[in-house]
């Protein structure tokens, strides 16, 4: 039977009547995908898998694994759909957050370098429990990270970019008087033109002496060249899953600067995606053999 679906992973539930290839996004893809209507996107295999796009003429829907599909938009032809792979992150992206937060307020980084020397030099620390949290991103990551927040008896003030008031949110154009009063900021946010910059040099400097500021959404948010200035005096803290550039060049200044923790864009890779994105695909799988409504659809 000619393909008519293109997966990543071969132990996916295929609905009967169908047929399907496998592309990991390692390697060449498969010959002759002429028929593949439902393409489901390798994760986290850079930019080749998506330039495959443009070589499936039937193609019907692209299903995403990542939450955020800004670079695949301006790929897809004229009446292809596309699919995003809305909490399938959201419990590693929780997880990852919080340890850079904890790694942050109770200086882990000091104690490892420390046990690398064989030191027993104590000294309290920081806590999570009682600080004032903004989160900026009010999705799905972002209440699962609130729940963590939450049960660490953290503070939270929830900020998206429109307010809210039945759900308690406030709106972005709040951050200048939210600012001063946080001890912790948690961006997740994606990568579009009106978040680009969000946080600049006026609302960095807007954080009170030692706050921490917490990046897992696209490292576009912040001005970088802002950051390094803030962190470098060690006026400010950060824990950074994302960066601008990125990858981030061997020689730039945030991988030494004291009290910035960076890690290589890796919250959403946890164990507890696999399964979670398999169980996803199967029932897009189902419901596009059955003509029925395809779940997390992006609006184009």
């Amino acid at each position: 039977m000619s393909a008519r679906v293109l997966l990543p992973w071969t132990d996916i539930d295929v609905p009967e009547g169908i047929g399907a290839a496998c592309y990991d996004g390692v390697g060449a893809p498969p010959a002759d995908l002429g028929d593949v209507e439902f393409y489901v996107l390798p994760y986290d295999r850079g930019p080749e898998p998506p330039q495959l796009i443009k070589e499936l003429p039937s193609l019907r829907v692209v299903q995403s694994l990542s939450a955020g599909v800004e670079t695949l938009v301006p790929l897809l032809p004229g009446g292809v759909r596309l699919a995003n792979g809305r909490g399938l992150h959201d419990l590693s992206v929780a997880e990852h957050a919080l340890a850079l937060i904890h790694a942050a307020q109770r200086d882990l980084p000091r104690w490892f370098a420390q046990q690398t020397r064989g030191e027993w030099v104590r000294e309290h620390t920081r806590s999570l429990a009682d600080s004032r949290v903004l989160l900026v991103g009010y999705g799905s990551i972002g209440q699962a990270i609130e729940r963590q927040l939450v049960a660490a008896e953290a503070v939270v003030t929830r900020v998206a970019s429109r307010p809210r008031p039945a759900e308690d949110v406030r709106g972005v154009e709040e951050l200048p008087d939210l600012l001063p009063g946080a001890d912790i900021v948690v961006l997740i946010l994606p990568d579009t033109p009106a978040t680009r910059g969000l946080i600049g040099p006026d609302e960095l400097a807007a954080l009170p002496d030692d706050a921490l500021l917490i990046n897992v959404g696209r490292g576009t948010a912040i001005d970088t060249d802002a950051l390094v200035t803030e962190t470098r005096t060690g006026r400010l803290r950060a824990g950074l899953d994302v960066v601008d550039p990125e990858p981030l060049p061997a020689d730039h200044p945030l991988w030494t600067v004291p009290g910035v923790v960076v890690t290589p864009h890796i919250a959403g890779g946890s164990a507890s995606f696999y399964p979670r994105a398999k169980k996803l695909v199967a029932e897009q799988l189902r419901r596009y053999v059955q003509g029925e409504d395809l779940l997390n659809l992006v609006e184009i």
